[in-house]
């Protein structure tokens, strides 16, 4: 009895080590396996980004925007659907060109309250595997522009609880997968009380769930300058929170005056110190593309005289550091 009673504790103890081993050897590996946290530099006037269709299917558009404007975009945008994975061929492309890719993730037919719920965690786990694989930095925003009226998940469809709880959790999930190399963009319209676009507020996440704030706006007049159209909204971005601020998708239609316009835009980053802006280089609602001499000679004019860097990944780290 005593002796098979000696066995069983020397099996249990040989039982314990190996599990220890094991438990030890697995954290080497996720340790190993989790990048270093690729954060991204926030000097004001350090980015010009662009949005060029058929992005993120190729490269083409961006490189035909480089081509006219003679300045490579150090972000690259491309808009993503529910349930389609981090396009990380494209996003490599990005990166031999020395830009940060900026996804915009739309979540088109689905419900925020089962992302908030966890039903959504097996695609989160696929997109945040893929993220971290590519180990470079990443610019992630979700839900953009819900102090809107006109996306599903805006405020006539959702309420601003749901979408703070859908995006609290989505950041949570990549904390918990160890991706360190997100940026996290908190993405609002500009505000236009009369049409119906709210004050942003209700929809802040907290700061510990934004690394850096994007407005949207764009310019549609000719007498439209900076401070009115996005001053009011930096000011209340500004009473929630002092992380850094990008224009993240703008553009000017033809009757606007562009190369006017494109001045003014950086003018304006420069006079209230933003990170820099996305250039909607599409035709939508209005033709936004820069493809007139006088507007591709202001942008590049408005390129050389800022602190735009063709290559943030040689930048020095921001003061808030990515997830």
């Amino acid at each position: 009895m005593v002796t098979i009673g000696a066995a069983i504790i020397v099996a249990i103890a040989i039982a314990v080590a190996a599990a220890r081993h094991y438990q030890t050897a697995a954290q080497r590996s996720v340790a190993a396996a989790t990048p270093r946290a690729a954060a991204l530099p926030h000097t004001p006037g350090s980015y010009l980004g662009a949005y060029a269709p058929p992005s993120p299917d190729s490269y083409r558009g961006v490189a035909a925007f480089t081509k006219g404007t003679g300045v490579q975009p150090n972000l690259t945008m491309y808009y993503s659907s529910w349930l389609e994975p981090f396009q990380a061929g494209f996003a490599a492309t990005a990166a031999r060109h020395g830009a940060v890719p900026l996804v915009q993730i739309e979540p088109y037919s689905t419900s925020l309250k089962a992302i908030a719920a966890g039903r959504y965690n097996g695609y989160l786990a696929g997109y945040a595997a893929a993220v971290r694989a590519y180990g470079r930095p990443v610019v992630l925003s979700f839900g953009h522009e819900p102090n809107g009226y006109w996306y599903p998940w805006s405020y006539r469809h959702v309420s601003a609880r749901t979408f703070v709880a859908a995006w609290q959790h989505i950041v949570s999930y990549f904390r918990k997968a160890h991706v360190r190399n997100v940026t996290w963009l908190w993405t609002i319209n500009i505000i236009d009380l009369p049409s119906g676009i709210r004050a942003p507020a209700a929809w802040w996440p907290g700061a510990s769930y934004v690394t850096w704030v994007g407005i949207d706006g764009y310019y549609y007049k000719p007498t439209w300058t900076f401070a009115p159209l996005f001053g009011p909204t930096i000011k209340a971005v500004r009473a929630l929170t002092s992380d850094p601020i990008l224009i993240s998708e703008t553009g000017a239609a033809p009757g606007a005056g562009k190369a006017a316009k494109i001045r003014d835009l950086f003018a304006g980053v420069r006079a209230y110190g933003l990170l820099g802006f996305v250039w909607f280089d599409s035709i939508g609602i209005k033709d936004w593309r820069i493809n007139d001499p006088s507007a591709l000679a202001a942008y590049h004019r408005g390129a050389n005289t800022s602190h735009y860097s063709a290559n943030p990944y040689q930048a020095s780290s921001p003061k808030k550091a990515a997830s």
